[in-house]
């Protein structure tokens, strides 16, 4: 190699580092500004799909269903996999009464966050309108306990609510009692609460707890005038009518519109002036009562063809009208006094009467409803 050839390789190995500094940089820079547009693209992207997601949100507050689902799948085309874009989005299709697209975005929800509260609760609902109960309970279970994003304890009770009303409204008391007491037990010193808890128990025939949530409500708001309506009833119910005529005396005082209130106000005070086994009350008021009781018994008689028309039985006991007919003159003032025995008989009598023309003429009013909710009260005795 000549002595030219090398000086000329030196020097071209001499400008190589800077050749390739120059060359890296310039990687450099197209890396960053490939990058900065990159992200400025993507940033953009999101921001329209933000756009249209707020828009979506504000047509599904205010119930534009239709216009919901369009900017919510707008949005989605931004984002497609964004968690809220398809929550909302499966809210808005439920709105529209399209269930099954709404489900499908559900379940796919639900695999990635099976602990979501309100995916479970829509899912919940669905299965609910679809008369699917086990289904229906096993997701309002999740979502009773499922991670709430806040107000988790309301969330879990709204939930909670929402079972018991589709288990009773599905005649299944036996399911939603024990749903019930659970929420008894986790509701604090709200008025309204307890006498919400109070009317659910009497939706499952259970008297006796909704007597005493009733009770618990009144104690912080004593003139809930729904709360003394429900006391009164359950009392009733119960054949509690004493405590039932306190209560109803004091709903109906509070509101005069409350018309069943003054209806079993009305038979409680009957029930409690015809019942002559009341501790407390004289021999001559305790007579005068059977002998009332009697000729109302006496009367059902007359208004009740299948009961006229019975006569003495196979076995020779007399018919219930022809025993009274037998007993009517002993039955007076003079009588029972002198046959103090008398006044179980003919008491007897009267139930007895009551009871057949109750199964032969049909449900009871007045004096004759009074007569028979006293006999159901000293049943056994």
């Amino acid at each position: 190699m000549t002595a030219g050839r090398v000086e000329e390789l030196r020097a071209y190995l001499r400008q190589q580092p800077a050749m390739l500094a120059l060359v890296a940089g310039l990687a450099v820079v197209f890396f960053l500004a490939v990058t900065g547009l990159s992200r400025a693209y993507q940033a953009q992207r999101e921001s329209l799909g933000s756009r249209w997601f707020g828009r979506g949100v504000a047509d599904l507050k205010a119930g534009h269903f239709d216009g919901a689902v369009t900017e919510f799948r707008s949005a989605l085309l931004y984002s497609p996999d964004d968690y809220s874009y398809q929550l909302n989005l499966a809210e808005a299709l439920i709105g529209m009464k399209r269930t099954a697209e709404a489900s499908t975005y559900l379940l796919t929800l639900w695999e990635r966050q099976p602990d979501d509260g309100l995916v479970n609760l829509e899912l919940a609902r669905i299965a609910a309108q679809k008369e699917r109960t086990d289904q229906a309970q096993r997701y309002y279970h999740n979502a009773i306990y499922a991670t709430w994003p806040d107000d988790a304890e309301g969330k879990r009770r709204d939930a909670r609510l929402e079972l018991i009303e589709f288990l009773l409204q599905n005649n299944a008391r036996a399911q939603a009692e024990p749903e019930l007491i659970a929420l008894a037990e986790n509701i604090g010193d709200d008025a309204a609460q307890q006498r919400q808890v109070g009317d659910l128990f009497v939706r499952t025939l259970d008297y006796e707890r909704a007597f005493a949530f009733y009770r618990l409500s009144l104690r912080l708001d004593r003139h809930n005038q729904a709360a003394l309506a429900g006391a009164g009833s359950a009392a009733f119910q119960l054949g509690r009518y004493p405590e039932a005529r306190r209560y109803l005396q004091s709903a109906v005082a509070g509101n005069s519109d409350d018309a069943e209130s003054a209806a079993l106000l009305k038979t409680t005070e009957l029930v409690l002036a015809m019942d002559p086994f009341q501790r407390q009350i004289s021999m001559t008021e305790r007579n005068r009562i059977v002998v009332e009781a009697f000729a109302t018994a006496g009367e059902r008689i007359k208004g009740c063809g299948a009961l006229q028309s019975l006569s003495a039985a196979k076995s020779g006991q007399p018919s219930p009208n022809e025993s009274w007919a037998k007993m009517k003159p002993r039955v007076t003032a003079a009588g029972l006094q002198r046959d103090p025995d008398l006044v179980e008989s003919a008491m007897d009598l009267v139930f007895e009467i009551e009871r057949e023309a109750s199964v032969s003429c049909g449900a009871p009013v007045g004096k004759d409803h009074a007569l028979l909710l006293i006999a159901k009260l000293h049943e056994g005795n």
